[in-house]
């Protein structure tokens, strides 16, 4: 349930995720799974955007189970929601000592580095989401981002492709837009950088 529910929250809707989030806090309460429970609750407050409250769940879930990245990451991701930077860091970097091959980690504390303009650190954060996970649209794009903010239009372009190839056909249209028209602004920015090299 936790990956069909990440992949609602990155390429489908909030709506549709809070549906999947609140299935999955069920099945959790029926087995009586504590951590799991603390852990789904989290991820309904998070989608209704009570980010305390979510913090608090976050917390319950990692004391019943310590080995819980997603917590860890959850909770970090809470906390840049709250302007709470520095220490999000430090909660991403817990959730990689406890699960170092959860791809979505690190993929995230990439997302970050790069928001916070350290884009050096984020692209080692986003190879490493795609060592563990090699087909992830949604790193591939960041890591295009990451890219581009560095003027490596050449690596950007080849990411941004890469993720218009992994999307599932008819699928994110507006993602898909948004991707044709960055690259069309790189290839664009080439030529006539080509052109005024000439």
């Amino acid at each position: 349930m936790r990956e069909k529910l990440d992949q609602e929250i990155t390429y489908g809707s909030r709506r549709k995720a809070l549906k999947i989030a609140r299935i999955a806090l069920k099945l959790a309460q029926k087995k009586n799974a504590a951590g799991e429970v603390e852990y789904f609750k989290g991820q309904v407050e998070l989608l209704k955007e009570n980010f305390t409250t979510a913090i608090e769940h976050f917390d319950a879930a990692i004391k019943l189970n310590p080995k819980d990245g997603g917590a860890f990451n959850d909770r970090a991701l809470c906390m840049v929601e709250l302007g709470i930077i520095d220490h999000a860091l430090g909660f991403f970097e817990q959730g990689i000592a406890v699960e170092p091959n959860y791809a979505t980690i690190y993929h995230n504390k990439g997302w970050l580095l790069n928001n916070i303009g350290r884009h050096t650190e984020a692209i080692a954060c986003f190879k490493k989401a795609l060592s563990l996970e090699p087909n992830r649209p949604v790193t591939f794009d960041n890591l295009a981002d990451a890219l581009f903010n560095l003027r490596d239009y050449e690596g950007a372009l080849e990411a941004y492709e890469k993720v218009l190839h992994l999307l599932k056909p008819g699928a994110c249209r507006g993602i898909r837009k948004q991707i044709k028209a960055k690259i069309e602004e790189i290839k664009n920015y080439e030529s006539k950088n080509h052109f005024l090299e000439k």
